[in-house]
């Protein structure tokens, strides 16, 4: 009952969203509702529910509740391959798509795949996955923080704008590119549930019940960073969903992961399309970055969460 609850309120959210807004001149009211304000909701919707399905993963797969999309060093390399893209690369534009998104896109497959090839190994301890994790992030802001200190101010006023995150559209081409992306890794992933479910309660479980541990890391890193490598490319880092969204939703429908991943999605979705509609709302006639919003409600969120869980 409670995950009916949720389907009906993020279903309001995902319809309501294109309404919220200042009044349209009627001249301008199907392009902006059609052309900006829907296209903008779909890609919220599909980036929402990628990130929060793909934390929710890894938070089984590390066992661990604070591990997020960005764990395995997706987000860092994204952002290494922006600041290239900006710095380093001289055209706007490569195959009529922005450079920005491709260099990101590249830089995010890059250092995700070094992790989730040291998984496939099948030696690797998940612990030790984690840190390799840890020293991709590291190293790669590391050569970020070189790149901005080499770069002019206009490259660095760039980067720090698509570091914030943002959802703005024009037209169907974002949706069109994620789509593909979060299908192919919403559906593989979801196979995985039972496997999950077995690893996120240990891996001496896992390997008892005759889970090929190895496998599954590599099946499950490599395939939720490349739909995360794709949105972020595209829309930016976006902070908090991967984190926040998933222990919600676990507050709502339980630990079960059959219940719980699908879920993720659901809840995914409509919580960056209402984050962004705040953002839309906020301020009249401006509006702040959806990463801003994102991150200003999932961290006092998150201590709430966990002032709570002491209690309990």
């Amino acid at each position: 009952m409670r995950g009916l609850a949720l389907v009906v309120v993020a279903a309001l959210v995902l319809v309501g969203a294109p309404f919220v807004g200042p009044e349209l001149e009627p001249q301008h009211e199907s392009f902006v509702f059609w052309s900006l304000r829907v296209p903008r909701a779909l890609v919220g919707a599909l980036v929402g529910a990628t990130l929060s399905l793909v934390g929710g993963v890894f938070q089984a797969l590390f066992a661990n509740p604070l591990a997020t999309p960005s764990t395995v060093g997706t987000t860092a390399g994204a952002t290494l391959g922006a600041l290239v893209g900006l710095v380093l690369l001289g055209t706007p534009s490569i195959g009529g798509l922005p450079t920005v998104a491709l260099s990101a896109f590249a830089g995010a497959l890059a250092t995700s795949l070094l992790v989730a090839s040291l998984a496939a190994t099948g030696r690797a301890r998940i612990a030790d996955v984690l840190l390799a994790g840890i020293a991709v992030t590291l190293a790669a802001s590391a050569l970020s923080s070189g790149l901005q200190y080499a770069a002019d101010m206009q490259a660095v006023f760039a980067s720090a704008q698509w570091s914030l995150g943002h959802l703005p559209q024009v037209g169907y081409r974002g949706v069109l590119l994620l789509l593909p992306f979060v299908l192919a890794s919403s559906v593989v992933l979801l196979r995985h549930t039972r496997a999950l479910q077995s690893m996120a309660i240990s891996d001496e479980l896992a390997h008892a019940q005759g889970v090929p541990l190895g496998r599954v890391r590599a099946v499950a890193l490599g395939v939720g960073s490349l739909a995360v490598a794709a949105c972020v490319a595209w829309c930016g880092p976006i902070a908090f969903v991967g984190l926040i969204v998933p222990h919600l939703v676990r507050r709502v429908v339980g630990h079960a992961q059959r219940q719980l991943l699908p879920m993720c999605l659901v809840g995914g979705a409509a919580f960056l399309v209402a984050c962004d509609t705040l953002a839309r709302w906020l301020i009249p006639g401006r509006e702040l970055p959806v990463g801003v919003v994102t991150a200003a409600i999932g961290a006092p969120l998150l201590v709430l969460l966990v002032a709570r869980s002491s209690r309990g």
